[in-house]
């Protein structure tokens, strides 16, 4: 017999699971369009890979996610591809996302599937990519990727692979009529996930209000080393770290994950989806969902197509539509009310309830908090939520965060006992979605900095080098000089020239003096002409001058060039073409300078009256 713990808190509301159970799992049917949202999972969106008017097969792959973590979207039946387009999602902000419209051509042909007849055979990076090609993600939860999820870190070894069936949530019995009609298909999923995973033990869950499943997955675990543990029945039983306290006596720390302890779970929908992925080569394009609630004459559970309306699948079990007060997506702890039915079924869409006026009323008024601590007592976390609310309410994120608050796991506990009608989780979901966007706003600030930084950094070691490269230069400019002058004053000393370098230079200094002085008695004799006789300058040569510009413009842009491609190089020279590119900008200033003075001088000249 397995030992079992227990868990702090917990309540037993009103189950409510039998009006449900009556009469088997049911085909929904086809209706005449399916909605597929593009994200239905943990992760990135999938991207459509088919175009309005193609014609898909039933299992196709219609949209995938090409970066990132996440599974592809499949077509659940034959048809056409009527749009893309933003459409109502199942969300409890009502929010419209993108999907993809398929108009059901009637014919329900399949695309080739690819079955595998021993997985034995293949290896484990096979089977889990196969996984991931059928679109599995978690059909009990938030639907977390079943690939990624069944490849844990390589320092956290998997000693315990549990299977949730407990389904602790009134009303829900998706889970419950699966395993008491598929417990063979869930068996071989189980096995198939314990192969991947190698676990030293293997469980499965399960409530003792379930008494059918119960019996169903003992006889189709016989023969295997799969325990079938019965746990009370006891609210929220079924939650991931309840159930892992319950089985093992262990609690994932805060802020962690199964995988921490040595632990994984997974839900009994995901194990009849991995089963037929890998045996029969079928993606995820159905799933078992509870239809239930007073306001229809028929409850039960139906096999649905993903995509299918809400109101067609309300429309199956024959909704009364003047007793529908309230239409309730999930469970009336965890669910959230819809406000139109003209949403799609989803991948872990796992009940609808029509809810009387009697049987879910609106809320009371919210009162104020009389500090009775029933919540305290209820919460199987073990939190404070009297606290997580006042800080919540008034916006003390930071000490929200402190006590916790992402422990919550929104079970609805505190707020079913709250005397004083206070929507606590309500509040600790919005605080949670303040505190994701400030953190989503100091991770982009931080790596704003980070590249700030790093390019202050980067501009800081050029600059550095390139002085580094400059002290270099001079330093052994300077040496040369050194030695050259030192090379002379010994010629001097000993009555030799140094060499004939040193001869050459000082004739060229010599020409350069003589030159200079024949141009400054040049510009004298010029003066002195232009005092005795303004009459007698010749008129500017407009051609000559507009040349001269042309060539310094012309030299200019090839020296700018020259020193952009020497510091693209970070060449040597990069200094001395930065003087050559100066003293070039100078010519041309000088020559548009002498071109303007020119033109006014040419137009002076043309304007001045002449003797008669």
């Amino acid at each position: 017999m397995t030992q079992l713990w227990d868990f702090s808190g917990g309540i037993h509301p009103a189950e409510n699971k039998h009006l449900s159970t009556s009469r088997p799992i049911t085909d929904a049917g086809l209706p005449e369009v399916l909605v597929l949202p593009l994200q239905q999972h943990i992760g990135e969106p999938a991207e459509a890979c088919v175009a309005v008017d193609d014609r898909v097969l039933k299992g196709q792959k219609v949209a995938d996610v090409t970066g990132g973590m996440g599974v592809p979207v499949h077509a659940p039946t034959s048809g056409t591809i009527e749009s893309v387009s933003l459409q109502p999602v199942p969300h409890p902000s009502g929010m419209s996302d993108w999907c993809i419209t398929l108009k059901p051509d009637g014919k329900d042909e399949w695309a080739p599937l690819n079955p595998v007849t021993n997985y034995r055979d293949l290896d484990r990076e096979t089977v889990l990519e196969r996984i991931r090609d059928a679109g599995i993600s978690g059909m009990g939860g938030a639907g977390f990727p079943t690939n990624i999820k069944l490849r844990p870190p390589r320092d956290r070894k998997v000693n315990t692979l549990i299977l949730n069936g407990a389904e602790c949530e009134p009303y829900i019995t998706a889970d419950d009529m699966s395993m008491r009609e598929n417990a063979g298909e869930i068996i071989a999923g189980l096995r198939i996930m314990a192969w991947v995973l190698r676990p030293e033990r293997v469980v499965i869950g399960i409530e003792d209000n379930k008494p059918e499943a119960i019996s169903a997955l003992r006889k189709a675990a016989e023969g295997t080393q799969t325990e079938i543990a019965v746990i009370p029945t006891k609210y929220p039983s079924g939650g991931e770290k309840q159930l892992i306290q319950i089985l093992t006596g262990m609690e994932v720390p805060s802020g962690g994950i199964p995988a921490d302890i040595g632990v994984m779970c997974q839900n009994v929908g995901t194990a009849i989806a991995v089963s037929a992925a890998i045996h029969r080569g079928e993606p995820l394009i159905s799933r078992v969902t509870t239809v239930t609630g007073d306001a229809v004459t028929d409850p039960g559970n139906f096999e649905v197509l993903i995509g299918t309306p809400i109101d067609y699948l309300l429309a199956q079990a024959g909704p009364t539509q003047n007793k529908l007060h309230r239409l309730v997506l999930g469970g009336p702890m965890m669910g959230y009310t819809l406000e139109t039915p003209a949403v799609p079924v989803v991948k872990t869409t796992n009940c609808v309830i029509a809810a009387t006026a009697t049987e879910l009323p609106d809320p009371a008024p919210e009162q104020p908090c009389i500090r009775c601590s029933m919540c305290a007592e209820a919460c199987p976390m073990e939190l404070l939520p009297q606290q997580l609310f006042w800080y919540s309410k008034s916006g003390e994120l930071d000490k929200a965060e402190h006590l916790n608050l992402f422990d919550c796991i929104e079970c609805g506990a505190c707020s079913y006992v709250c005397p004083s009608s206070i929507p606590l989780v309500q509040y600790y979901r919005a605080a949670k979605g303040e505190i994701r966007v400030q953190q989503a706003e100091q991770l982009k600030a931080d790596r704003a900095r980070e590249r700030f930084e790093a390019r202050q950094a980067r501009l800081e070691r050029e600059q550095q080098e390139k002085e580094q490269r400059r002290k270099e230069r001079a330093k052994a400019a300077a040496e040369a000089q050194a030695k050259k002058q030192a090379e002379a004053e010994k010629a001097e000393a000993e009555g030799q020239p140094a060499d004939d370098r040193a001869a050459k230079a000082t004739l060229v200094q010599e020409a350069l003096a003589r030159k200079k002085a024949k141009a400054q008695q040049q510009a004298e004799t010029k003066a002195g002409a232009s005092e005795t006789s303004t009459s007698s300058e010749p008129t500017p040569d407009i051609d000559a001058l507009e040349k001269q510009l042309a060539q310094a413009t012309a030299k200019l842009n090839t020296m700018q060039s020259m020193l952009e491609d020497a510091r693209a190089e970070n060449a040597d020279n990069v200094e001395k073409l930065e003087r050559a590119v100066t003293k070039n900008h100078d010519r041309v200033k000088r020559a548009e300078e002498a071109l303007a003075e020119a033109r006014l001088s040419v137009a002076a000249t043309d304007t001045q009256p002449t003797d008669s």
